[in-house]
């Protein structure tokens, strides 16, 4: 296949069981978005902060931004440190096009 290695990625609906397997819920968005709302339990590192903020991130990681690009790149990003990363699928805006609730 040509171009970007696929991305793994998860749906919203299995969101809560990997947080409850102990993954970490990672929020690539700027702070304005972070602002605006987010998913519970998330922890905000924002994308151009990644690299040098790469200590705090979980060795098993779900990465999320507003529509999926920015966690994408974030994903595949940790995935190349040794972390087993994932991409939530369609980001903030799936989540609550779904009906999950966001805290502000």
């Amino acid at each position: 296949m040509w171009g970007q290695p696929e991305v793994p990625s998860l749906h919203p609906a299995d969101v809560a069981a990997k947080q409850a397997a102990g993954w970490m819920l990672l929020d690539v968005r700027t702070d304005e978005e972070w602002a605006e709302g987010r998913i519970a339990g998330a922890t905000h590192i924002p994308l151009d902060q990644l690299v040098s903020r790469l200590p705090e991130v979980s060795d098993r990681v779900i990465c999320v931004c507003a529509v999926g690009g920015r966690s994408a790149w974030a994903t595949q990003f940790l995935a190349a440190q040794g972390k087993e990363a994932v991409n939530l699928d369609g980001g903030v805006h799936a989540w609550a096009a779904q009906g999950r609730p966001l805290e502000s």
